[in-house]
This record gives C-alpha cells, structure tokens and sequence, in this order.
C-alpha cells in the first residue's frame, strides 16, 4: 500500500488497485495535491501489468468526495491567484484521464458525490452506491462551472434531466440516482466496499483484454455512426490473443482459463 501526502491511498490486491481519497477531514475534498495524484496515478494505471481493474471510492461513510477544496480555492482567490480554466495548464485534466484509463474503472460511492466528486464517479466505467449517498452537481449554488459534468451528464442520461440536475444544482438519492441509470447498483452502506470489491474480482476473473478492447470501443465508437463504430479498430486486439486460444481451450477442457492479457 502506498499513500500520498496529499490524502491519497493505493493499494493493488489480485490485480485490482484500490484507490481511496483519504481526507475525511475534508470530505475527502480534492485539493490541487489530491488532484495531482490522482493524475499520476491512473496515467500509471493505464500501463501497469500487475492492475487489471480500478476501484475508487473514499475514506469514511459520509463522503466519496465533496468536490473541488473551497477552502483551497478561497485562500487563493484572497492572494488574487488567477485560478485555472477547465482544459487549461500544465497538466491534463483529471476527470479526462479517468475516463480514458484503458482499465475498467469502478466507484463506490460511500456518501454525498457533489461537484468534482461526481464528475470523479462520472469518469468511472461502473457506479456502485450506498444506500445513503446522494449525488449531485452544485456549482449552479456556488458561482461555478461543471465543464466535465455538463459534457457528459447528457450522455449517460436523458437530456431534459441533466438540464435539470445542472440548473437546480440539487442532489439526488442513490435510489433516483439508480433509476435514471446514474448509478449501476445501490447496496447497503456496511455491505458497500465487499459488494464493490466482489464486483471488480469478478471482472478480473474474466478476459483482460476483451474488457480493453470493450471501453476503447465504447468510449471511441458511441458517438459515431453505427457504420463507422463498426469499422472501428481500437485497443488491444483479442482475437489473435493468446487469451482467446486458452478461453477456447478452458471452455473445451472444462476448467477455468488462465489469463495472460497476451
């Protein structure tokens, strides 16, 4: 296990990297630091052999993450620091390099997911839920902007209700959440992180490079016509894998195969 002075904890156990926002102090709130590490992290993600599957979630049960750090946020605009505007600086944005980790990413949301927060459980492949969490985008109630939110709200439920979510800037429940299809599952708070967890070792379980090959498609291909997603050609290729002959094989031998994301 390793942990950041920033508040961020990683530890890979059976090829899934457990990744925990730890300042509870702050709402597990993401701080620049926060931010910086979670970049490093999943940009590392992406090319480590030993991580099959990303679960993120967050320190304690009252928050998977209170979004961006207001008190961070006030002290600079005291000294009248020019904050940095969405796609801009010097480092990637941190809700882009989630959604673009090659590896399907889980959230499990163990409390309120607002602002930043969501979007962090938006860049996620998978969202599981307690039943107390409540989700939401308020930067509508703070003078802000959602510029990751707005894009991709829209997308993953019915237009007129994003509008919705945005302008009002209020939260849901886990269970509205779940019913508008914001959310995979919602599952007892106490049952949260071995429900999230059985999750991603069930997903390990299955072929590494067909789930790749799966989110670079989707992620590359949903906006396309469907003659040209058809025609796409992107992430690693399983059918001339060494997986696929053992899957085959397994399946014929009657075992279970050994996967070697090869």
């Amino acid at each position: 296990m390793s942990n950041t002075p920033n508040g961020l904890s990683i530890e890979v156990v059976d090829r899934i990297a457990k990744v925990t926002l730890d300042r509870p102090d702050r709402l597990n709130a993401l701080s620049s630091g926060l931010i910086c590490d979670l970049i490093e992290a999943f940009d590392r993600f992406s090319a480590d052999d030993d991580v099959w599957a990303v679960l993120i979630t967050g320190s304690g049960s009252r928050a998977f993450s209170a979004g961006i750090d207001l008190k961070e946020m006030n002290e600079a605009d005291q000294s009248q620091r020019a904050p940095t505007l969405p796609m801009r600086g010097v480092q990637r944005n941190v809700f882009e390099v989630i959604l673009e980790c090659s590896k399907p990413v889980v959230a499990a949301l163990n409390g309120v997911a607002v602002g930043g927060g969501c979007e962090v459980a938006l860049a996620c492949d998978i969202r599981i839920a307690a039943h107390h969490a409540r989700i939401g985008l308020p930067e509508a109630k703070r003078g802000l902007g959602s510029n990751f939110g707005c894009q991709l709200l829209p997308r993953l439920i019915p237009r007129g209700i994003a509008y919705e979510l945005l302008y009002t800037g209020e939260l849901i429940s886990a269970e509205q959440a779940q019913r508008w299809g914001l959310v995979n599952r919602v599952v007892p708070g106490d049952a949260l992180a071995e429900e999230a967890m059985n999750f991603c070792r069930q997903l390990v379980a299955n072929a590494p490079l067909t789930l790749r090959r799966y989110k670079a498609m989707i992620g590359k291909g949903g906006e396309l016509p469907l003659a040209a997603a058809l025609r796409l050609h992107v992430g690693p290729n399983p059918y001339h894998s060494e997986d696929r002959a053992e899957g085959v094989a397994a399946f014929l031998e009657k075992r279970e195969p050994v996967w070697q994301a090869k």
